[in-house]
């Protein structure tokens, strides 16, 4: 369950990360609410998170995905440019969840 609640505290986070942007500074009600929304199911799962996967394992594993997913979401529904740095640093930054996943001992399997 612990992964499953990872996922969804990396998706709600995304949720209000996205929501932030389109909230202009909190000047829009409706994505300040997605703000304040997304951030508090991604937090209330984290914290759940933390009862078996180390701090250091899944807040890497969920800033990780985050900055991948919201570069994602940036891309396709705010229209940003990605360019091929960030684009090496996305897949370091995947391959470094990999690793961490596969082969390291600090990680709940």
């Amino acid at each position: 369950m612990s992964y499953l609640y990872l996922a969804i505290a990396i998706v709600a986070e995304v949720v209000g990360t996205s929501a932030l942007k389109a909230s202009a500074g909190f000047t829009k009600p409706i994505p300040t609410i997605g703000v304040v929304m997304g951030y508090g199911v991604a937090f209330y799962f984290l914290s759940l998170v933390l009862k078996t996967i180390p701090v250091g394992i899944a807040y890497a594993i969920w800033s990780g995905l985050g900055v991948v997913l919201i570069t994602a979401v940036g891309f396709i529904a705010f229209n940003q440019k990605i360019d091929t740095p960030a684009i090496i640093g996305m897949t370091l930054i995947i391959s470094g969840v990999i690793v961490m996943n596969v082969f390291s001992n600090s990680v709940v399997h």
